[in-house]
């Protein structure tokens, strides 16, 4: 019998088509190979969220990056996923299980612009290019706060398709996530990352979720090595925040944890929330802070309490169309 034969079975990793899918899946295979010997196949699948061409709002946005890597998860024709975070829906199915979440890349948005512009910098009627309603009530706030005009123009596209809108002059700037660039290597072309206390990324931004069968228990304990319990913690008071509002991820909602060590030793979470409406004319904007999360209940209550109040200050008027 050759070594060959003996070889265990290549573990699948099913992952999205698109360059900055394959590059964060590619990366998760790496960690998983090194962890368990084993060859791991990237499988690609494509997802309504990459076929359509509608905006990301008009789809509904939740779920539409995610469906069909949890089918073929379910059906068996992959042994693992790999997703963007803050693609995820809150509710998790009872069958699957997000074995890991691993250490987070940058969560901050950047933009991109032409001629080498800061935002502060983008001259009056400046277009703006974002497929996120997000962003789009962040950077609006912002101009009506400067005094500057700005048009915030809805785009859909691959990173390299967004920021060509900026090299062939149809638009002045983009805004991106920073995590996106950073994992398939064009930071470089950032003009300013973006403050956030100027824009609040999306609940989850930046931090990727690895998804098993619950019924996969051997598997599901061997990807568990590579959780980051300080990004778990994070992510789940993000997007228990996004729950408690009733809003999909196409919402205009960020939310960001951070934690506050005092020195070495990490002693406190500040969650930072925001609803806003499109136009920029209004903001909800709301901060709490609370001892580091030692479970995911507390972590979750963290994020109920603070929507809870961003509720009381008229957040859910600003969602437009919500999650049915």
């Amino acid at each position: 019998m050759t070594h060959t034969q003996n070889a265990p079975k290549a573990l699948r990793l099913g992952t999205r088509r698109s360059k900055l899918a394959m590059a964060q899946s590619g990366h998760v295979a790496d960690a998983v190979r090194q962890l368990t010997g084993r060859e791991v196949e990237l499988v690609e699948i494509t997802t309504y969220g990459d076929v359509s061409r509608e905006q990301l709002a008009q789809i509904g946005g939740t779920g539409v990056f995610v469906t069909a890597l949890r089918d073929a998860l379910l059906r068996g024709d992959v042994d693992f996923a790999v997703h963007s975070l803050k693609d995820l829906p809150t509710a998790q199915p009872d069958d699957l299980v997000v074995a890991a979440v691993p250490p987070r890349e940058d969560p901050r948005d950047v933009l991109i612009a032409r001629d080498g512009l800061t935002l502060a910098e983008l001259p009056d009627g400046s277009r703006v290019g974002t497929g996120s309603p997000r962003r789009m009530a962040q950077l609006n706030a912002y101009a009506r706060s400067h005094g500057m005009r700005i048009e915030t123009v809805p785009i859909r596209g691959n990173i390299d398709t967004r920021i060509g809108f900026v090299h062939s002059g149809e638009l002045d700037a983009v805004v991106l996530a920073a995590a996106g660039l950073n994992r398939v290597g064009r930071s470089d072309e950032v003009t300013e990352f973006l403050s956030v206390d100027t824009v609040l990324p999306a609940p989850g931004q930046g931090a990727l979720a690895i998804e098993c069968t619950a019924a996969n228990a051997e598997l599901a304990a061997t990807l568990a090595e590579l959780d980051d319990p300080y990004t778990r913690a994070a992510v789940t008071a993000e997007r228990s925040l996004l729950a408690a509002l009733e809003a999909g991820c196409s919402a205009p909602v960020g939310a960001l944890a951070d934690l506050l060590a005092d020195g070495q030793v990490v002693k406190e979470m500040r969650l930072r929330g925001v609803v806003g409406s499109t136009d920029g004319s209004t903001l909800v904007q709301l901060s709490t802070t609370g001892s580091v999360p030692n479970t995911q209940d507390r972590a979750e209550a963290l994020g109920r309490e603070l929507a809870a109040e961003m509720l009381a200050k008229g957040a859910a008027g600003l969602m437009g169309e919500r999650d049915q």
